[in-house]
């Protein structure tokens, strides 16, 4: 398993690196369905093995060790028309406050 580089200036992790991230996830109207801040530890998945929604595998793709953003999910890089009952409703709109660790 690959780890993002550390050194400045070095490029976005490959597929398949395992990235570690805290985030918080709302929807639009302000409302928190998870956080990894709120538990501690923050979370783990390799890029690119569908371990997490699409949205994430590409966001997450772009960012360096270090970096902040948020990332606004359409429902189709999200949980879809179903969406994720009960905290995300079908065809939800997702925002996450993501930080690459």
């Amino acid at each position: 398993q690959s780890q993002p580089s550390t050194a400045p200036g070095a490029p976005p992790p490959p597929n398949l690196s395992t990235v570690k991230a805290h985030y918080t996830g709302t929807l639009e109207d302000g409302t928190e369905f998870d956080s990894s801040r709120s538990r501690g530890p923050p979370f783990s998945f390799q890029i690119g093995m569908r371990q997490v929604i699409k949205g994430w595998d590409v966001g997450f793709a772009s960012m360096r060790v270090g970096e902040r953003a948020v990332l606004k999910i359409r429902s189709d890089y999200g949980y879809g028309g179903g969406g994720s009952p009960p905290k995300i409703p079908g065809g939800a709109t997702l925002l996450f406050d993501v930080e690459v660790i």
